[in-house]
């Protein structure tokens, strides 16, 4: 029912770089079933606060103590020496790490690394790992020169900027975070303070066996691209909003709705807009011991794990959207329950830009000490205006627009209400012309909830900025004088009530579609309705 890429999309244009794309690959030899080109050819070095500082630029320079004192030497050098020593245990790999990481030898663990190869495997997947996928990997690492020619740029704060790379690029540079190859970002003092962590030393620290599931997890994905190269593209865009809507006076209708409790945005979502349910830093804690949506999103599709190497932290006004990820990985469980399960074959279609028709888009909502904020005017606006950011698309018709799949964001850790944030992204959805499908995870009463909410505002052609009014009333009405810690009346009750005893007059007749205003629910169960 609802629209879908790529049979939604409308023709790409040709791939080409410009000041606000760049693109690592050669566009003209970019063909189906080849991995793409890099471009240029040769290694082009910088050391500068544009670009991310490479491994293996000649810039990379450690001190090293000898009979005269301490001299500076290549850290590529030793990187590589370390690495191609080869290793047969994780004491091994613990001590090829360390060995140009010298600085952090006495605070970082490798206790989980060490129990995977003890407990967590079969003794001939242990010997399968240290045979032949962790060589592959030292040399997919240590082709980082031939491979990430170009330098790759930062994208900070309020850029609107793209970058396109291969697969595998992408799959050499998440080799190189493995190994903890990546300078100047281990220590929070550094000038990446404001970006997230991409060496993997955290991963491999502590006995949780959260670890040990998303080490099983990435090694499923190394496994994969070092026994056949990945082929496609994958394109990272970053977009800053200066000006948003008007949501008082929006006259916007809802768009249509579909709700379930069941399935998952990533499954039943395929070929929409999907929603990451964003730490401000892209990734949250999937380097570390975060194993909630984002992070299970980034394990399974671990290219998205390299948006980590380039991305500052979002502004309130911005988003990550990337495009093109494969997902490797299939998994049960959530949390502590989260438990990697097996390979997964991607058979989602290819772009011409050979990207797979898989967008995802990473949103950060605000966390709320105190129930009661979220309802703030303020907030309230702020969350609106970060959804918008990430569903709309200026220039783009939206025909061309896929729906949104998403579900309770920001509604675990960061402590947001499901009913309002249901709402929240419905209104953004509608102003930026999408239709929205969302997973309520199990909650068979918060799915009753929104659909029938969702039919009554769109029967009574309820519009955004009616809506917006109401979340205002119901702010100054129920939430400020309230003494408790939560509201004493709904706010979908309150909606109910206010609309009843007040009804909005009928608008007159405009282009809006009856097919606009449908809602679905899933029909696997028979107690929806």
């Amino acid at each position: 029912m609802l629209r879908r890429m790529p049979q939604c999309g409308q023709p790409l244009p040709h791939l080409r770089a410009s000041d606000s794309h760049k693109v690592l690959i050669r566009t003209d030899l970019l063909k189906e079933g080849e991995v793409p080109v890099p471009y240029p050819s040769k290694f082009r070095d910088a050391w500068d606060d544009m670009t991310v500082k490479m491994p293996c630029s000649e810039k990379n320079l450690f001190p090293v103590e000898n009979e005269d004192g301490s001299v500076v030497q290549s850290r590529w050098e030793l990187i590589r020496s370390a690495l191609e020593n080869g290793c047969k245990s994780s004491l091994d790999i613990r001590d090829a790490i360390l060995s140009y990481n010298t600085a952090h030898a006495k605070r970082w663990d490798f206790t989980a690394l060490n129990v995977l190869c003890t407990d967590g495997l079969e003794h001939s997947e242990v010997q399968y790992l240290f045979d032949v996928i962790l060589p592959e990997m030292v040399k997919l690492a240590l082709s980082a020169p031939k491979i990430c020619t170009q330098p790759i740029p930062l994208l900070k704060l309020n850029m609107n900027q793209s970058l396109t790379m291969s697969q595998e690029q992408i799959a050499c540079l998440l080799a190189n975070a493995f190994f903890c190859t990546f300078p100047r970002r281990n220590s929070r003092k550094s000038e990446y303070s404001n970006y997230p962590e991409i060496n993997f030393y955290r991963l491999f620290e502590g006995s949780s066996p959260r670890k040990i599931e998303k080490l099983k997890t990435l090694l499923c994905y190394f496994r994969r691209v070092t026994t056949s190269k990945p082929t496609g593209l994958v394109t990272f865009t970053r977009q800053s909003l200066n000006s948003f809507p008007k949501w008082e006076s929006s006259a916007t209708q809802l768009t249509r709705l579909y709700i379930t409790y069941e399935g998952t945005i990533e499954d039943q979502g395929y070929g929409m807009l999907q929603v990451d349910f964003a730490n401000r830093m892209v990734g949250g804690g999937v380097t570390g011991l975060g194993l909630v949506q984002e992070e299970i999103r980034f394990l399974i599709n671990p290219e998205l794990i390299v948006s980590r190497l380039f991305t500052e932290a979002l502004d309130h006004n911005e988003c990550l959207i990337i495009t093109g990820t494969e997902q490797y990985s299939k998994y049960s469980g959530y949390a502590e329950s989260y438990k990697w399960k097996d390979n997964h074959k991607d058979e989602t279609p290819r772009d011409e830009w050979q990207r797979r028709c898989t967008e995802v888009v990473a949103l950060d909502a605000l966390k709320y000490r105190h129930f009661m904020e979220q309802f703030h005017p303020d907030k309230i606006t702020r969350e609106l205006n970060k959804a918008y950011c990430g569903f709309v698309r200026h220039g783009v018709n939206t025909q061309n627009l896929s729906a949104v799949a998403t579900g309770n964001w920001g509604c675990g850790a960061f402590g947001g209400d499901t009913r309002l944030k249901a709402l929240l992204q419905i209104m953004a959805a509608a102003e930026a012309g999408r239709d929205v499908a969302y997973f309520t995870f199990g909650d068979a009463e918060l799915m009753r909830d929104v659909h029938d909410l969702h039919t009554f505002l769109t029967d009574g052609h309820i519009t955004v900025g009616t809506l917006y009014g109401l979340l205002k009333q119901y702010f100054n009405v129920v939430c400020k004088n309230s003494h408790s810690q939560r509201p004493d009346v709904s706010l979908y009750g309150f909606i109910y009530e206010q609309i009843s005893s007040d009804p909005v007059p009928e608008p007159s007749p405009g282009p809006s579609s009856s097919s606009h205003l449908s809602t679905a629910v899933s029909s696997c169960s028979s107690d929806c309705h």
